[in-house]
């Protein structure tokens, strides 16, 4: 199916708003005539998920522009005729057509080809663009490749076909060489026998319709044998074919004919192809250009810092910006090879209970240039292109009506008043409460008390209405209107009394003067007229621009306070980072050194410790010493760089040394199957149960116990398995546990037959701890007889472990060769 264009607005004031003119210049962001004429087509609609849908597609381009990604659109074009034409059954395409098709085909392989492989699309940042493979979907059906393969590499770019493209084409025009080369020697012979006897014209061979020939002068036609095919202009020479060339030429004919038959043969069959193709084509060109139009979209949004709108129930503008305002400072700037200057952003704020806004104040202030960007935005929002501001919320408006400029129409013979009240009545019959009406200088262009009553009784038929409401004025009963009913609010456009100029700011809530007098008297009216002027205003008028002027003063002066304040919190915010970030980089430098000198104490004791064992003459002794000696230094060590962290810990934030907030060495998260590493045992057991917070049930092969969580080193998440995953992850090595219903019973034997020697080793060392502390008397391993490898080793290690009182052989009916009996140190 093809994209959906849904209907436009029922009004959108689009010229008045100069919509056509931002559609122009997105449309210039294009590089194909597809892509064109799709933005060209582009209209604001309030269809909303046709607008979410263009404006998800267009956010996702805009990651892949930003991820580096692009795409090549040059060449698209409507393929509809001529693929039209390629359906028909036995018809040729000219070359060239199917050379401009042949690009249309590779920019929809190309495009169909990064969608569907998740490498590429991941690299042009399009992994997640689910709207954009939403649209792209019913292309990936389709494999262009063999129509690729039937195109590519037979059509020369002057639309002559390569002697690649058939065999049989390459055969023909071989033979056609050969045939040139042989009639081009014929003639060279003829010529030399000519040009001896002076009755050749000029040595040289050229073509007549299609047959090799060579010039003769006219007196001497006669001696050469042939057929004469013209003469020329002067009549001095003529054009003869030898006798002997002429079946080589009729050869040479026969080929061009084979050729052209080949030709057409091979544009037929490309022709046929491309026809078997065309709904593809057809589509997969129809998404393209909506493609490039969102990279068109896109682009343009990157470039001007464009937002993604968001529909609801109130109009919120923050930060917003006249698009076409800002693109024409722009291009002034690069002229005057200046810095670019973006235009004041406005924030114009209308919650839903508050349906009119009333802008007043200066001429030139941007009460206008306030209305346009509104409305602008709004149509821009519900076309599916997003809006150059920091922040955007809309209405869903399915009208937009705007009485902007001079509307006097000389052909309907109406004044400006005149054409104002027609287009007014116009609105205010067609409006609902779903509409955008931007009214300028409402009232304006008549007496000033009949415009002002009128101005006021339009603007109170549209908020009966529930229509949202801009207007523009300078007419104070307009400005007391709006402070007197609710759901209007007053917005005054921003002037420097100082400098007697705009600053172009929106201020929301309060009204604006005029200022019309000091203006003039700034552009140089004359003082006494000036001064005549505010003579002739009444007392009233001139107390309420007095307070308006005042009002707009303390506003600026309270502005200019609370920047300078957000300015020294800024300063406090930096200085305190700064004094934070040396207070830590002392006290890590200061904890450094307190850390060298433990590690320095703790080897110390650790050396003069190894001495005093090296001293001990039973070596069994002492190598239970120093292997109990190594485990409590590594628990002390341990112990004493916990203590010490969390000493840190509660000096950096002030917390208690118990506070789990200065304790980040004790593990978080343990749950019921998780294997912990006890600091005392220095052996791993499973958790059973949680008791609290700081206490656990775990057990250690038959043994069980309560640990405390400070007595917990380290915590393995274990995945829970079932028997047959376990028995399987054991392998050869079994020890069986078994437990009666009055006591808990660990058997005495441990099989490790199949285990290399360290696997096998560090089995049993693991079971003869456990056996130890579980009180077993003596423990029988199985490690088979073998070439004895395993025996020797382990019966070596048990020799000198700290736990062995004894090793011994069992009796042959016990095992023999094949076993160990170890007795336990009580």
């Amino acid at each position: 199916m093809f994209p959906r264009i849904p209907s436009p607005l029922q009004e959108a004031s689009a010229a008045a708003l100069e919509w056509p003119r931002l559609r122009t210049y997105l449309a210039g962001r294009t590089s194909s005539p597809l892509g064109r004429g799709w933005v060209e087509a582009l209209e604001p609609t309030a269809d909303l998920e046709w607008i979410e849908e263009q404006q998800q597609r267009t956010a996702e381009i805009r990651v892949m522009l930003t991820a580096g990604g692009s795409f090549e659109f040059h060449g698209l074009f409507d393929p509809t005729l001529p693929l039209d034409k390629a359906q028909i059954e036995g018809s040729a395409l000219e070359a060239l057509e199917i050379v401009s098709l042949l690009v249309v085909v590779e920019r929809v392989a190309a495009w169909r080809n990064l969608l569907s492989s998740a490498e590429a699309a991941r690299s042009h940042g399009l992994a997640a663009a689910s709207a954009i493979r939403e649209l792209s979907a019913p292309l990936l059906e389709y494999d262009l490749a063999p129509l690729l393969r039937v195109l590519r590499g037979k059509i020369e770019p002057d639309g002559s076909l390569s002697d690649d493209a058939s065999p049989e084409l390459r055969r023909i025009r071989r033979a056609m060489e050969r045939q040139h080369r042989s009639i081009e020697e014929s003639l060279r012979r003829s010529l030399r026998a000519l040009s001896e006897g002076g009755s050749a014209q000029e040595e040289l061979i050229t073509i007549r319709g299609d047959r090799f020939v060579i010039p003769v002068k006219v007196e001497f036609k006669r001696r050469v044998p042939g057929v004469v095919h013209g003469s020329s202009s002067s009549g001095q020479t003529v054009f003869v074919e030898p006798l002997e060339t002429i079946e080589q030429n009729n050869e040479l004919v026969r080929l061009l004919d084979e050729e052209q038959a080949e030709i057409h043969r091979i544009l037929v069959a490309m022709t046929r192809a491309l026809g078997e193709h065309a709904g593809t084509l057809v589509l997969g060109a129809a998404i393209l250009a909506e493609v490039e139009s969102h990279v068109a979209r896109a682009r343009f949004a990157n470039e001007m810092g464009c937002v993604r709108p968001v529909f609801g129930d109130e109009i919120a503008l923050t930060g917003a910006r006249h698009p076409l305002l800002e693109l024409r400072m722009r291009a002034a700037a690069r002229a005057a090879e200046e810095e670019a200057k973006a235009p004041v952003p406005l924030t114009i704020l209308m919650p839903q209970e508050a349906r009119q806004l009333i802008i007043s104040g200066p001429n030139t202030g941007g009460k206008t240039v306030s209305l346009k960007t509104t409305g602008l935005l709004a149509l821009m929002a519900q076309a599916g292109v997003p809006v150059p501001a920091e922040e955007a919320k809309l209405p869903l408006f399915r009208s937009i009506y705007a009485d902007i400029g001079d509307a006097q129409s000389i052909e309907r013979n109406l004044s400006s008043f005149s054409a104002h009240v027609v287009n007014l009545d116009r609105i205010a019959r067609e409006a609902t409460p779903a509409s955008l009406v931007l009214l300028d200088e409402l009232g304006s262009a008549t007496d000033p008390e009949e415009g002002a009553a009128l101005a006021v009784a339009i603007a109170t038929h549209f908020l009966r209405l529930g229509a949202w409401c801009c207007i523009t004025t300078h007419l104070t009963s307009l400005k007391v209107y709006a402070a007197n009913h609710p759901g209007v609010l007053n917005a005054a456009v921003g002037f420097d009394q100082r400098t007697l100029s705009p600053t172009y700011e929106l201020r929301l809530g309060v009204p604006g003067a005029s200022a019309g007098l000091n203006i003039a008297a700034r552009l140089g009216l004359l003082p006494e007229i000036v001064a005549a002027a505010r003579g002739q205003m009444t007392t009233q008028t001139a107390d309420i621009g007095a307070f308006l002027d005042q009002l707009h003063d303390q506003l600026t002066a309270a502005a200019a306070e609370r920047e300078a304040l957000r300015a020294r919190e800024e300063e406090l915010r930096k200085e305190r980072i700064k004094l934070d970030l040396e207070g830590r980089a002392e006290q890590k430098a200061r904890t450094r050194e307190l850390e060298g000198k433990l590690e320095s104490l703790m080897q110390d004791f650790a050396y003069q410790l190894k001495e005093t064992v090296k001293s001990i003459d039973d070596k069994a002794l002492a190598q239970k010493i120093a292997r109990d000696a190594d485990t409590r230094m590594a628990r002390l060590r341990r112990e004493f760089s916990e203590q010490f962290k969390s000493t840190v810990v509660a000096h950096n934030t002030g917390a208690d040394r118990n506070d789990p907030a200065a304790q980040p060495h004790l593990p978080r998260g343990i749950k019921v199957g998780d294997l912990v590493k006890l600091k005392s045992l220095g052996r791993q057991a499973r958790v059973d149960r949680v008791v609290d917070a700081k206490t656990f049930e775990v057990s250690m092969g038959a043994m069980k116990m309560r640990a405390a969580l400070s007595d917990i080193a380290e915590v393995e998440k274990v995945a829970a398995v079932n028997p047959l995953q376990a028995a399987r992850r054991r392998g050869g090595v079994t020890v069986s546990t078994t437990t009666s219903d009055d006591s808990d019973y660990m058997t005495s034997e441990i099989n490790v037959i199949g285990r290399t020697a360290d696997e096998a080793e560090t089995e049993v060392e693991r079971f003869i701890d456990r056996a130890f502390l579980a009180g077993l008397p003596r423990v029988r391993i199985v490690h088979g007889t073998g070439m004895g490898i395993l025996r020797r080793t382990l019966r070596e290690y048990l020799r000198s472990h700290p736990h062995v009182a004894t090793v011994t052989e069992p009796p042959q009916n016990e095992g023999g060769q094949g076993a160990t009996v170890v007795e336990l140190r009580q």
